[in-house]
């Protein structure tokens, strides 16, 4: 009997593409679809899509031509959408072997089912959108670090009340949107029906850092809330110095106002 030839490694390119804050999905269902949550789907021989509400795309095994296609037909329901795409590019091998990631970053996969597309597709969504977020909260910080370290020399905001308040409303907006964005710690649903892909998504984690970043990017949103806090109650002494200077000039002229009355009556 001969024996049976060797499979041969499919090679194929992902992308994880930051489109904007968010893609409505209301009403995109196809007769393609593998996913509702996140909706994912198949193009072609061999392409598969998954779009997530917090505003990433990720394709793999589609040619330009059709990565663009997909993203034209989003193009009106993308919320924030934004003029330089960020995107994040990961390769995998399809071989038939054991999961696994190799030193260089390349990503090893037994198959590409509809499950493991969407263990994969879940990380290096997060990834991507991790990336946005990061940026995010270091603009405000380095925003924030002057003020700190005008503070810290002489003794009292380096900036106006209204630049202040400004500052407060923009650190509070990133981290409302942060927080509320993506939810890196929770696992794909997937994994509720295929419980011996937890491996491949450990992995995954590790590789991206999944879980150091967002400690991290916690860390940073609790020094921008601890912050905005510290800026509000400057500016409410601020207010209640002024409002106590103003009270005890007035107290002051109506003794004056007084005093002269009793010293020079009316008709005197």
């Amino acid at each position: 009997m001969s024996e049976s030839p060797p499979l041969v490694a499919t090679k194929l390119t992902a992308h994880a593409l930051l489109l904007g804050d968010r893609i409505d999905l209301a009403g995109l269902e196809r007769t393609d679809t593998i996913s509702l949550t996140p909706l994912a789907f198949r193009v072609g021989p061999s392409g598969l899509v998954s779009l997530y509400r917090y505003g990433v795309a990720v394709l793999v095994g589609l040619s330009p031509l059709e990565e663009d296609d997909i993203i034209s037909k989003l193009k009106d329901r993308i919320v924030g959408a934004r003029l330089l795409k960020e995107d994040e590019t990961a390769q995998l091998v399809l071989d038939g072997a054991e999961d696994r990631i190799a030193p260089g970053g390349v990503i090893g996969l037994k198959d590409l089912s509809d499950a493991r597309f969407l263990v994969f597709a879940d990380a290096l969504a997060k990834s991507v959108a991790l990336g946005r977020d990061e940026r995010e909260v270091n603009g405000v910080l380095d925003k924030i670090e002057p003020l700190a370290y005008g503070l810290a020399q002489y003794g009292r905001p380096m900036r106006g009340r209204r630049e202040m308040l400004k500052l407060i409303g923009q650190a509070l907006g990133v981290q409302h949107r942060v927080s509320g964005r993506v939810a890196v710690e929770e696992k794909p649903d997937v994994l509720w029906d295929r419980p011996d892909l937890e491996r491949l998504y450990a992995r995954l984690e590790d590789e991206y850092e999944l879980k150091e970043r967002a400690q991290t990017l916690q860390r940073k949103l609790d020094v921008i809330v601890e912050t905005a806090r510290a800026l509000a109650d400057l500016i409410d002494a601020d207010r209640s110095t002024r409002m106590e200077a103003a009270i005890v000039v007035l107290i002051v002229l109506e003794l004056a106002v007084s005093l002269f009355q009793i010293f020079f009556p009316p008709g005197h």
